[in-house]
């Protein structure tokens, strides 16, 4: 496992990338606690995706929220959420990043996970607001060369998506279908962020489903956003999640609440500084573009029960799940 441990540091950020390979989900109960080097410092591996918005957690770091509280945070990147999620029921990491709708996916199936805070989203009132798009860091491109130039083109089109079934999928999808556009009428296919970009700009793809900062690059290579259909789907509130296994919040729930404690300054903080949030978060993700290029992700400070219940029910109505997942229990609170 190749992971970057981070502590407080004077004068930013340094944050390298790692890549964690996982294996299938397990069974396997969550380790105890392991010290880290530090004066009994517990070490907590969390594993992000990659994203703009990581850089809260990096910044709270740095500001040494986690430290206050006994804790070294020690970070990697997956290639995407199911993979974090094993990650989380298994025990590998204590807490891992998700969308709530690959979490809502895992539920469904069983898999024993728990929200344990808010990673990023949607302040309230987005989906009303005067210009939700602005607000958006999710968008739906066509390739400049396919013609495309709405949504209501995008009938027998190939779009890329990260994962099937999972978030871009579902906002896209309930966009196609606004449209009057079956979904099943489009030929979705998997690529990464950066082979998307690359296929929009070589016209391989007629259309793709992107997060910031790859919306950016969207953007500089002429391709035609048609739709931020996030804002419209989540309305509000938390959309990424951080999560962990059932197993780990029983066995860890000192590591838990503390985790939970410097979480909750950690994005109030961001919110209020989000220009020193997006530069970390850009260095974690090797990005080179400007803070001008990027649109500023909002932290909301909790997960209420509306925000999953709403997108529960949102993915039943769309068929991609065939009943409500229940949620008894899946929020930890805070204490």
């Amino acid at each position: 496992m190749n992971v970057h441990r981070l502590t407080r540091r004077a004068g930013g950020v340094l944050a390298a990338v790692g890549v964690l390979a996982l294996a299938a989900c397990s069974s396997s109960p969550a380790a105890e606690p392991s010290q880290g080097g530090g004066g009994g410092m517990t070490t907590v591996k969390v594993a992000t995706i990659g994203l703009t918005s990581d850089g809260a957690l990096l910044t709270g770091i740095a500001q040494g929220f986690f430290e206050d509280e006994g804790l070294e945070i020690e970070t990697s990147i997956v290639a995407n959420p199911p993979a974090g999620l094993a990650a989380a029921q298994s025990g590998q990491v204590d807490i891992a990043y998700s969308p709530s709708i690959p979490l809502l996916n895992a539920l469904s199936s069983g898999v024993p996970l728990t929200v344990i805070g808010a990673a990023d989203g949607y302040v309230d009132g987005a989906a009303d607001s005067e210009d939700p798009d602005a607000l958006d860091d999710t968008g739906l491109y066509a390739s400049a060369d396919s013609g495309i130039t709405s949504v209501a083109d995008l009938a027998g089109a190939t779009i890329a998506i990260p994962a099937r079934k999972a978030q871009l999928e579902v906002v896209i999808a309930d966009a196609l279908k606004d449209e009057g556009i079956d979904p099943a009428a489009v030929n979705w296919v998997v690529l990464d962020f950066t082979s998307a970009v690359a296929a929009l700009k070589s016209g391989t793809v007629d259309a793709a489903g992107l997060v910031n900062p790859f919306t950016a690059e969207a953007d500089a290579i002429g391709a035609v956003r048609l739709s931020s259909p996030s804002v419209r789907f989540f309305e509000e509130g938390a959309t990424g999640l951080w999560t962990a296994g059932a197993s780990t919040v029983e066995n860890k729930k000192d590591v838990i609440a503390a985790f939970q404690r410097a979480l909750a300054k950690t994005n109030a903080y961001a919110n209020e500084h989000p220009e020193e949030a997006i530069t970390a978060g850009l260095e974690y993700t090797g990005s080179t573009l400007s803070l001008d290029e990027v649109k500023v992700p909002y932290w909301p400070l909790a997960v209420l029960p509306e925000e999953l219940e709403r997108v529960n029910d949102k993915l039943v109505a769309l068929g991609f799940l065939a009943q409500p997942v229940p949620l008894d229990g899946v929020i930890v609170s805070a204490k």
